[in-house]
């Protein structure tokens, strides 16, 4: 097991936000990952992160949805705010109906964050991220709203998620995207291609989202056995039985590699992500305090540049079945807006 030598600092993009090495997405303590945590627990283990020195924490008005803003709200009072550096996002919504929908419009966008403002208790939002892009609106009609809210105080930096190159490159026209979120892992690598280097052309930071492949690299395929009857997990390509049967192969091969390093599985393959450059934040979510130490632990794990060889070549595109969301989801892959010309001002 690697020992925890406490959370080193960087700079998240070229704007002035400096984060935890390490962050902590805070989903799964309020929602999709099975029933939410008693908030008591949920609590002590967002204290627990914030005093072992994992002081990024992310979470979105979407999840729960807008519980986990709440519970996030109730934690960092008495002198906890201070201490973090708080992200949250905007532009997935539900109707009464149950419908899903997505807005980047510049009214949704004011009103998600006034929002957020009041059920996190605080006074500026330090990364605030477009959490879905709004194929209707240009992102610069959303970015112009965004712009103006870093102009009130309101908010401190922009980030996106799940956006295309060439969202990312007009956003970053209008105002500069201090970070976007994207899925890397050992078996989600499609984002090397174009949106690890587009961000790293303009100096944007990277935020690993699920770099433990949602639980996988922490327990393999016997995670779907222990997953509660509702957990999102259950929905999604990779975890369904017949693609688990092929995927075990790779967790097989992380396991023979972590043995040898004398760590985890789950920290060889959250090692693989930090081991990516100075400018990655993975922010691996969990709801033990255990698995937040031993993830703290992956940040002294050491990869040789032959380690890395080692592990990127049995983590191919072929090394994984399934895709990472069911079809309805929408990516960075259906993510490009209309063109600013074609927004019509009322």
């Amino acid at each position: 097991m690697a020992e925890t030598f406490g959370v080193r600092r960087m700079k998240l993009g070229r704007q002035g936000l400096e984060v935890s090495a390490q962050g902590l997405g805070c989903m799964s303590l309020s929602s999709f990952y099975g029933p939410p945590k008693p908030e008591s627990e949920a609590i002590a283990l967002l204290h627990h992160a914030i005093n072992s020195g994992v002081t990024f924490l992310d979470t979105s008005d979407f999840y729960g949805p807008e519980t986990n803003e709440l519970l996030l709200g109730k934690a960092l009072k008495n002198g906890f705010r201070e201490k973090v550096e708080l992200a949250t996002k905007f532009g997935i919504t539900l109707s009464k109906d149950g419908k899903f929908g997505i807005r980047g419009d510049p009214e949704h966008v004011r009103s998600a964050c006034e929002a957020s403002l009041k059920r996190l208790g605080v006074t500026s939002i330090d990364l605030y991220y477009q959490h879905c892009v709004d194929t209707t609106v240009p992102i610069e009609v959303t970015m112009g709203e965004l712009k103006k809210l870093v102009e009130e105080g309101k908010i401190k930096y922009i980030g996106l998620s799940e956006a295309s190159a060439s969202t990312i490159r007009r956003a970053h026209a209008v105002h500069p995207i201090t970070a976007v979120q994207l899925e890397w892992s050992l078996w989600t690598r499609d984002v090397e291609k174009e949106i690890i280097p587009t961000c790293r052309e303009l100096g944007i930071g990277i935020v690993a989202y699920s770099p433990l492949g949602r639980g996988f690299f922490a327990s393999g395929p016997k995670i779907v056995e222990t997953l509660d009857q509702n957990d999102y997990r259950k929905t999604l390509p990779r975890f369904q039985q017949e693609n688990l049967d092929h995927n075990k192969i790779l967790y097989e091969n992380i396991c023979a590699i972590s043995e040898k390093k004398g760590c985890t599985p789950a920290q060889l393959a959250l090692a693989w992500v930090h081991h990516q450059g100075d400018d990655v934040c993975p922010i691996p979510g969990t709801t033990k305090i255990e698995n937040l130490n031993q993830n703290i632990g992956a940040l002294s794990v050491k990869l040789t540049p032959e380690e890395m060889s080692e592990l990127e070549a049995i983590a191919q595109p072929e090394s994984v079945k399934g895709g990472r969301y069911t079809a309805m989801v929408p990516t960075f892959k259906d993510a490009n807006t209309p063109p600013l010309s074609s927004w019509k001002t009322m």
